[in-house]
C-alpha cells in the first residue's frame, strides 16, 4: 500500500469490490467521491439550518427563568404552549441527530477514500467540498 500521494488509474476504494483499474473507472470513481463530498457539505449546512430553526421555534417567553416563574402560578395555556414547544424541540433534536449520523458516515467514507493516497481521489474530494460549500451555503440564508 502506498503511503504517499500518487497519480494512477489503479486503486481499491473503501470496499474490495470497488477496484478501479482503468482511466474510465477512475473518472467515475472521482465523480462518485466528488458527489460524496458535496453530500457531506450539504448535510453540514442542513444541520446548521435545522439548529437555526430549532432556536427560532422556542419563544423567548419560555426561557429557563420564565419557566420557573410560570410553574409557580402557571395556567393551562402556558402548560400547553410549553408542551408544544418541547415537542417541536424534540423533533428538531431527532432531525439533527439523524443528520449528524449521516454526516459522520459520509465524512468517514470520504476520509477513507483520501487515505487511498490516490491524488485523483484527493482532488475529487477537494473539488467536491468547494462545489458543495459554494452551492449550498447560500441556502442557509445567513443574515
Amino acid at each position: 500500500m502506498q503511503m504517499v500521494f500518487f497519480f494512477s488509474d489503479k486503486v481499491v476504494l473503501l470496499f474490495d469490490f470497488w477496484n478501479v483499474h482503468s482511466p474510465g473507472g477512475m473518472v467515475l470513481s472521482v465523480l462518485v467521491i466528488l458527489l460524496l463530498s458535496v453530500l457531506y457539505e450539504t448535510v453540514k449546512i442542513g444541520k446548521a439550518k435545522v439548529l437555526r430553526r430549532a432556536i427560532l421555534a422556542i419563544p423567548r417567553s419560555l426561557s429557563q427563568e420564565s419557566l420557573a416563574e410560570q410553574d409557580e402560578g402557571s395556567s393551562d395555556s402556558s402548560r400547553t404552549q410549553h408542551g408544544t414547544t418541547q415537542g417541536r424541540w424534540f423533533l428538531y433534536h431527532v432531525s439533527q441527530t439523524l443528520l449528524h449520523v449521516i454526516q459522520v458516515v459520509v465524512g468517514y467514507m470520504v476520509m477513507l477514500a483520501v487515505m487511498s493516497y490516490n491524488a485523483w481521489i484527493f482532488l475529487g474530494v477537494i473539488v467536491g467540498s468547494v462545489l458543495g460549500y459554494f452551492v449550498v451555503f447560500p441556502l442557509l440564508n445567513v443574515g
